[in-house]
């Protein structure tokens, strides 16, 4: 996972992990995408503290962590709270990214 930059979000197309790095649940929330990533072998996923960006989040009414936000077009598509289980993630990769998916059936 790559910490998000600046220009990644105003761009407005992307997964970010929203977390704290006192949070255990969020610990575990990582693990699931960072094993998704590794399946891939690429970032699917950008990172951001919680503790840096609070005006992103009050903008973006973020309202706990963990957080999936789920950006297209400058717009919030989803926001994930109960990631549950990596099979629960692919759902949202299957309709948000599905490009993913064609390039491993290549």
């Amino acid at each position: 996972m790559q910490q998000i930059t600046k220009e990644q979000l105003q761009d407005g197309n992307y997964l970010l992990f929203i977390f704290s790095p006192f949070c255990g649940t969020c610990h575990v929330a990582r693990a699931m995408l960072e094993k998704i990533e590794s399946i891939h072998q690429q970032t699917i996923f950008f990172e951001m503290n919680a503790s840096y960006y609070a005006d992103y989040l009050q903008e973006h009414k973020v309202e706990s962590v963990p957080c999936l936000l789920i950006m297209e077009q400058g717009e919030v598509k989803e926001k994930v709270y109960a990631f549950r289980s990596i099979a629960n993630i692919y759902t949202y990769l299957y309709e948000y990214k599905p490009e993913i998916f064609q390039e491993k059936m290549q």
